[in-house]
């Protein structure tokens, strides 16, 4: 068991990519804080009937686990889930922000309302949690304490090239990679890593709009789209052995695993003085014709 004795709050763990991490962790050996609203799709209501059932699920495997309903976008609430991890089990040492919710628009659709509902649960989401946990770490680091700790943040394909129809969500996921990077950066003085995954897998999120492709097999065989694919990396990452990885993204797929390359400088010239307006054309072209093609957009065609 990779985690044995590991403390790991998995957040939206009532349903999907959350449920099958909650468990696979707890199989692992860790304790397992449940963090879910139980809200609808769009994020509304809430119920305590899915974090229930994975915890139970996690005690039939004589797992350690403790449910708790706070809102990650919350700033007191999600204060209180690190709390739950540090009172219940005495420490925390892994973040899984997963929590999210969809509300699809065509971007010249797209309301206020729902464009701030999104970003909140997601970019701000994982901001809240992650926030709340290095605070701690940062503490027992200033007192001496030794961690071994780690943020995993959950992206998307969407984040990594966009998705049509799916302004708001391509935004947050977008801007969890970058705060990702800066995690990463900031906080291994601490003792803490910090990576994201963009998995590809059946959940609420997806099956609806692309059914076709999230479907499960027929006749049997590997379910390339099941969530509980997913989770042996996230729970590896959360592991001890992951140490010293920090700063990446995963892309992670039925039995695939890939590291996504982000945004690099590219090809560049230098004019040594000021351009024209007149002259930027010729030197844009050039460059474009020496950088290579930019990956299409999730629902743009060939």
């Amino acid at each position: 068991m990779i985690c044995e004795g590991r403390v790991v709050v998995v957040t939206g763990a009532g349903r999907g990519l959350g449920r099958s991490h909650a468990v696979e962790f707890a199989r692992q050996g860790a304790s397992v804080v449940v963090n879910d609203l139980g809200a609808t799709l769009d994020g509304k209501g809430s119920s305590s009937g899915p974090a229930e059932e994975v915890a139970e699920e996690i005690r039939a495997l004589g797992g350690q686990v403790v449910i708790d309903g706070h809102d990650v976008a919350d700033w007191e609430g999600s204060r209180q889930i690190v709390q739950t991890a540090v009172e219940h089990f005495g420490g925390l040492d892994v973040v899984v922000n997963n929590a999210g919710f969809v509300r699809d628009r065509m971007f010249a659709n797209a309301t206020e309302d729902e464009w701030d509902a999104v970003v909140r649960v997601h970019l701000k989401g994982h901001f809240c949690v992650a926030r709340w946990a290095a605070t701690y770490w940062r503490d027992r680091a200033k007192a001496g304490e030794t961690n071994d700790a780690r943020i995993i943040n959950t992206s998307s394909g969407a984040g990594l090239l966009g998705s049509v129809g799916q302004a708001a969500y391509s935004a947050a996921k977008g801007g969890i990679l970058s705060m990702t990077l800066v995690q990463a950066a900031e906080l291994g003085r601490y003792g803490v890593t910090a990576n994201a995954i963009a998995p590809s897998a059946r959940t609420r999120m997806t099956e609806e709009v692309f059914s076709a492709t999230m479907k499960a097999p027929d006749a049997g065989g590997f379910d390339a789209m099941h969530p509980d694919n997913v989770s042996p990396l996230v729970v590896w990452l959360g592991s001890p052995e992951s140490a010293g990885i920090t700063g990446r993204v995963f892309e992670v797929e039925g039995g695939k695993i890939g590291v996504a390359d982000g945004w690099q400088h590219g090809p560049t010239v230098d004019k040594g003085a000021r351009w024209d307006p007149a002259e930027i054309g010729p030197a844009v072209r050039d460059l474009l014709a020496a950088a290579p093609a930019p990956a299409p957009v999730y629902g743009a065609g060939g």
